[in-house]
């Protein structure tokens, strides 16, 4: 039996099936490419869904975890320690927020902003206690605990999860006139995605991103960002909100926050917001813990040493111009920002998972999402030469299969 084969078959025995991976088994990576157990290299196009924004295994990141992890890994908030205010002075004069609270997962991030935003509510805004409503859009995803999939308009994240969460409102993604007929006297926050990733990299009408900030300024409602997948260069911004010249309230940030190495997450807000947390309120074991404070930190300089929010904006205008150049009868059409694309195929294609199959047999590893979607998302770090030698693949693949 291969290596492949073995340990696909344990996994299949002892894994939970939560998961319905390419029959692909990795064993090493660097920057854009990543290699299997039969010592087959491949080139990432999803980059961990934009977690490795700095490329696989970054050897600055790497040095600061071994570094880091060898003199002081965790401490829990019970005390302090001497990365965690350096990253919470960075990325706020970074972002020009005033505070940050540092989680590790993106869905913690996502329950902190929650959280932040209805005690916000009942403490600031006023709103009788345990009535607070936060608006959501249509084909959002944020994550996959209790609370967050009970505002999923995905039927199977929620099928057998119940009783749900109440306290959410769905309205369509990118409709303004539908929030403003959605906000109300509880309404505490509409939390959004500024382009959807696993809806398939969906982007909103333009302005709707200044409508839905001015509208909610209006309202005394805040405006929370969730930029976990978006931020931090994918998509030729350090934010995608920027995009629309807007200054959310609230923003959520992780995946490459680390560049892949760690788990860490952040919210961003102004004191009035996380304010509202006293001790007790709100924590996390490790979030805040010295090596992924460390790691961070070291992500945030290589996105500006690099350039990488610079080079997502070109090459990404560039990878996108020239996909639109493949006349396929299977394609119909292609969207996206920055180094973020999807590839939208037509219902007759037989959905997407075939031609990440056929991508995968041709060096190039991509996912589908939502059947019909092939989503391209390479580490930033990618280069023009790279590119039109993937171009080749995906060319071949949706023309030719």
């Amino acid at each position: 039996m291969s290596a492949t084969k073995e340990c696909i078959a344990l996994e299949n025995q002892y894994g939970a099936h939560n998961y319905k991976p390419l029959d692909v088994v990795l064993t090493k990576g660097s920057g854009i490419w990543v290699e299997d157990v039969e010592g087959r290299r491949y080139m990432d196009f999803l980059a961990a869904y934009s977690a490795v924004n700095q490329g696989h295994c970054h050897p600055r990141l790497v040095k600061v975890l071994q570094e880091q992890s060898a003199r002081l890994a965790l401490t829990s908030r019970a005390f302090r320690n001497d990365q965690l205010p350096y990253l919470a002075k960075e990325l706020c004069e970074m972002s020009g927020y005033e505070m940050m609270l540092p989680m590790n997962s993106g869905a913690e991030a996502v329950e902190t902003a929650i959280k932040a935003s209805r005690k916000w509510g009942y403490k600031v805004k006023g709103v009788d206690n345990n009535n607070a409503e936060i608006i959501v859009c249509d084909g959002n995803f944020h994550g996959r605990t209790t609370t967050i999939i009970s505002f999923s308009s995905e039927n199977q994240y929620k099928d057998g999860f119940g009783p749900l969460t109440p306290g959410f409102k769905i309205i369509p993604y990118g409709d303004a006139d539908a929030l403003k007929n959605a906000i109300n006297k509880n309404t505490v926050a509409f939390l959004v995605e500024p382009i959807q990733g696993e809806s398939g990299v969906v982007v909103p009408p333009k302005g709707f991103l200044r409508e839905a900030a001015d509208l909610c300024r209006q309202n005394n409602v805040l405006l929370i960002v969730d930029e976990i997948q978006s931020g931090l260069g994918r998509t030729g911004a350090l934010f995608a909100y920027e995009h629309e010249n807007v200054k959310p309230d609230m923003v959520i940030i992780g995946k490459a926050l680390s560049g892949g190495m760690y788990p860490v997450s952040a919210v961003l807000s102004s004191r009035e917001v996380l304010g509202v947390f006293n001790p007790g309120d709100h924590g996390s074991t490790y979030g805040g813990n010295p090596i992924a404070c460390a790691v961070a930190r070291e992500a945030l300089k290589i996105i500006r040493d690099e350039n990488l929010v610079e080079r997502s904006a070109e090459l990404g205008e560039y990878l996108l111009n020239e996909l639109r150049k493949i006349e396929s009868q299977y394609v119909d059409f292609y969207r996206g920002k920055g180094l973020w694309i999807g590839i939208v195929l037509k219902k007759n294609a037989g959905g997407a998972r075939r031609f990440c199959e056929a991508l995968q047999e041709r060096g190039i590893l991509a996912k589908e999402t939502h059947e019909n979607v092939i989503r391209i998302a390479p580490p930033l770090v990618i280069t023009r030469e790279e590119i039109d030698q993937a171009l080749i693949a995906i060319k071949e693949v949706l023309t030719q299969i």
